[in-house]
């Protein structure tokens, strides 16, 4: 007997936005369901992928934005084929925080590259592979890089700018309005209960 896919279910937003939080409260709901979860983020998941994770938000010199794109695809190679694949093959869901959509809000929106450049890698390194159900957490990037600055020292993308953070919020807007089948939009701008209630709402009624 075919063993049931597991869900791939995708946390996206701009810098700030609670992504890891609201992870975790996913993961403990599926589980309350009696689902066996992985999660899991972007760039990461596997030693060559976190390797390069290191190398993308500490590097200290200038990177074009070309090698910054490619080095998100490599890390997401290794990260799809040796963990998420294998993980919804065996029927587990798959709690990802950041997956494609991020290299068209960061590479495509704030870098500037051409979102044709992204649709191409897109398509030679995940083939049909698309998640389920994309959570866009959403705030105003002044409030999300208030947030990070508590944080300690900034990584390469905090660091970019406000203009930058903008760009990227319109891009992750833009691509939830154009499928609105597989996105949702979480006001993450709201308290801790109100963000968990809307993720609970959206859950129940999608899986």
């Amino acid at each position: 007997m075919k063993r049931e896919r597991g869900r791939f279910i995708v946390l996206e937003g701009g810098e700030g936005a609670g992504k890891s939080t609201c992870a975790r409260l996913i993961r403990g709901w599926l589980r309350a369901q009696g689902r066996a979860v992985l999660m899991t983020r972007e760039p990461g998941g596997t030693p060559l992928a976190e390797r390069i994770r290191e190398l993308l938000l500490q590097s200290r010199g200038e990177m074009a934005p070309m090698s910054e794109l490619l080095l998100m695809f490599a890390a997401r190679v290794s990260h799809v084929r040796e963990r998420i694949l294998p993980a919804l093959e065996s029927g587990k869901d798959v709690v990802c925080d950041r997956f494609v959509d991020s290299s068209y809000a960061y590479q495509c929106g704030g870098r500037g590259l051409p979102a044709r450049d992204i649709a191409v890698l897109e398509r030679i390194t995940l083939g049909g592979l698309r998640p389920d159900l994309v959570l866009v957490l959403d705030l105003p990037p002044r409030v999300g890089l208030s947030r990070v600055g508590r944080r300690g020292a900034a990584d390469r993308f905090e660091r970019a700018g406000l203009a930058f953070q903008q760009r990227v919020r319109r891009t992750f807007l833009q691509r939830a309005r154009a499928a609105p089948q597989r996105y949702r939009v979480i006001d993450a701008s709201r308290p801790l209960e109100s963000v968990r209630e809307q993720l609970l709402k959206v859950l129940e009624h999608r899986l």
